[in-house]
């Protein structure tokens, strides 16, 4: 499978990365068979309506919103409900590796810095270790929205699932760090610091799927799919990296402050 682009971000920074698939499953797979002569089952895609055989190609996703009443959705109607700030991997906080607990993901990951990413990488990895810290955040795969847990290793970082170690592959490539500054590697850890919260599962919400249930809605309807709306994720163009940092840990400040007003009222 190629490599995958994507956007892992957090504050104001946001590093371009490339996703390479870091497991293979293995394990003994079965056919089924009829009983009687032990020849294969096959299966076939046949339309209830005219009886035919359907190609892959002919096929296209329905939502059943009465008895045998569908709306079509299609990928790019899918696709266009999604901000960019859905399709990155958005960091929300920092946490213990402990606090997880049996938690597992749907799938894992190797990520490598895109280029113009190295640096802020390299922080981001260096500051997790230091910190002793792993990030908690999401993203839209498919029409669901997912938590990932972004990892650091000596490989670079990872987005990872668990499986046994024979079904883990080897990195694509060896991570080229590039030198960083004690005041660049402080001023990551001190962002790092700012967003650390306790891990709690019943904070998180799946806000896609609402605004799925709208556009489902809204083709039952007969209006047409309602494209996402252009609101400010919060990122600003930050092209110099110590002041993403700087106004990071600002934001972050401030919206702890007002979570703490919130709370007390």
């Amino acid at each position: 499978m190629p490599a995958q682009k994507s956007v892992l971000s957090f504050g104001l920074v946001a590093i371009p990365i490339t996703l390479h698939v870091a497991v293979q499953e293995s394990g003994v797979g079965f056919h089924q068979l009829h009983r009687e002569d032990q020849r294969r089952i096959r299966y076939k895609k046949v339309c209830e309506g005219c009886g035919r055989e359907v190609k892959q190609s002919d096929i296209v996703k329905g939502y059943e919103f009465e008895k045998d009443r569908h709306v079509v959705v299609t990928d790019e109607e899918l696709e266009a409900i999604k901000t960019e700030k859905e399709k990155a991997i958005q960091i929300l906080h920092f946490v213990e590796p402990g606090e997880l607990g049996s938690v597992s993901y749907a799938g894992a990951y190797y990520a490598l810095p895109g280029p113009g990413g190295e640096k802020a990488f390299e922080l981001l990895r260096r500051a997790l270790i230091d910190e002793g810290k792993i990030a908690v955040g999401k993203t839209v795969l498919g029409a669901k929205e997912a938590l990932m847990a972004v990892l650091p290793t000596e490989a670079g970082l990872t987005v990872q699932s668990l499986y046994f170690a024979d079904e883990i592959r080897e990195p694509p490539a060896p991570l080229a760090a590039p030198k960083i500054a004690a005041q660049e590697l402080a001023m990551a850890r001190k962002l790092v610091q700012s967003m650390d919260a306790p891990f709690d599962p019943a904070s998180y919400r799946d806000e896609y799927q609402a605004k799925l249930k709208k556009l489902l809605e809204s083709k039952i309807s007969g209006e047409g799919f309602p494209p996402a709306a252009h609101v400010k994720s919060g990122q600003v163009n930050v092209t110099d990296l110590m002041e993403a940092f700087r106004q990071s840990i600002e934001q972050a400040g401030t919206k702890a402050k007002a979570k703490g007003k919130a709370k007390k009222g």
